[in-house]
Parts: structure tokens; sequence; C-alpha cells
């Protein structure tokens, strides 16, 4: 059964920092492309970051680049996203999504509430 599980959501103020972490089972995850998403209301779901399967060239969206760092534990089978000096615009629900193997499979994990406000 493919397991993807966001943490580490929460309400932080401006400026501040949240650190992301997706666990994720069931499937080989080393094989799999790992992506951060998030979708703010009344808001197409955007791609924010993702990682290769070894770790190179992480792409961000150039409204997180110098503020986000996603970053992956093949041992683990985690990804993580630290994200500095937010905003209220990262306002938005996360998602953790992996993408890969023989199939080009696509998994979802539930989402978690990141909250930016004074």
């Amino acid at each position: 059964q493919v397991q993807l599980v966001e943490s580490g959501g929460g309400l932080v103020q401006p400026g501040g920092s949240l650190r992301l972490s997706c666990a994720a089972s069931g499937f080989t995850f080393s094989w799999y492309m790992m992506s951060w998403y998030r979708q703010a209301p009344g808001k197409e779901r955007e791609l924010v970051a993702a990682i290769s399967s070894v770790s190179s060239s992480p792409n961000y969206a150039d409204s997180v680049k110098g503020r986000f760092t996603i970053s992956r534990d093949n041992a683990k089978n985690t990804v993580n996203l630290q994200m500095n000096s937010l905003k209220p615009g990262d306002t938005a629900v996360y998602y953790c999504n992996a993408r890969g193997g023989r199939y080009d499979n696509e998994y979802w994990g539930q989402g978690t509430q990141v909250t930016v406000s004074s």
C-alpha cells in the first residue's frame, strides 16, 4: 500500500520558518522524483520544488527560490522542504508528490496546511 504522509505544517508569522517532511512507503522510493506542490484557496495547484532520485539539480518555483530548500534521504524514504523567510503568499496546503517507477506512476499525500499570518 502506497503512502505519502506529510507533517510539519502549521501557523507561523511572516519571516518565520517551517520544515515540512514527507514519509514514503509502499514503493521503491529511490526510483522516484519527489516534489512538493501547494494549493492556495481559489488557485490551482502549483509546483514548489522538485528533486530527482539522485538528488541532483533541485528545481524551484521562482517565487520560492532562495527561501526554500528541498532535500531527500533515500535511506529513510523521506523528503523534506525547509521553508525560510515565509510570506503570507506562501499560505496554502502543501502536498508531497512522487512520480516515477517502471510505469511512470504518480502518488500524492493528503496535504498539510501552512498558514503565514501575524
